[in-house]
């Protein structure tokens, strides 16, 4: 591995340490979230934690290449905007669901969450497929999850 590869890596390192710890944080499974009636195929909750752990190891690799292969400075702003926003979007998601107790906000904010990684994968992906692939887990992983929060909130009716 290159020097030219420490910087982007280090940083994409440090900034997914940083949403996963306060994603980790904001989410609190308490008496509130073990009454929610969850469909049967609901992961076992210590799942998340294994799966968040192996998708924030691919975004961090998925960030380094992309930041990598992009050959304007412009285009690397823009990716590390996109990144910037997805980061908040997944913290935004947690703090509506688990802090505020509002899993019927967080399937709104889930659909705005998902689109940024579609924006991701796509803004990426002329510059590196390599980095766009290493992205479908997630895109995957929310797209579950958001479908989890749907019947969440089905299951559940009324949030207040």
């Amino acid at each position: 591995m290159t020097r030219a590869w420490l910087f982007p890596i280090a940083v994409a390192a440090v900034a997914a340490t940083c949403v996963a710890a306060l994603g980790a944080t904001i989410t609190v499974t308490d008496a509130w979230y073990d009454a929610l009636i969850q469909p049967s195929w609901a992961p076992p909750d210590i799942s998340y934690g294994v799966v968040w752990t192996v998708i924030y190891a691919l975004i961090v690799y998925a960030a380094a290449t992309a930041w990598h292969a992009m050959r304007q400075p412009r285009n690397a702003e823009v990716l590390i905007g996109l990144f910037a926003l997805n980061g908040f979007l997944n913290v935004l998601w947690s703090l509506l669901f688990f802090r505020l107790h509002r899993p019927d906000w967080a399937l709104v904010e889930v659909v705005i969450f998902w689109l940024s990684i579609v924006g991701l994968v796509v803004y990426i992906r002329p510059h590196s497929r390599r980095a766009a692939a290493f992205l479908l887990p997630y895109l995957l992983w929310v797209g579950f999850a958001g479908y989890l929060n749907l019947r969440i909130v089905q299951l559940n009716p009324p949030f207040a």
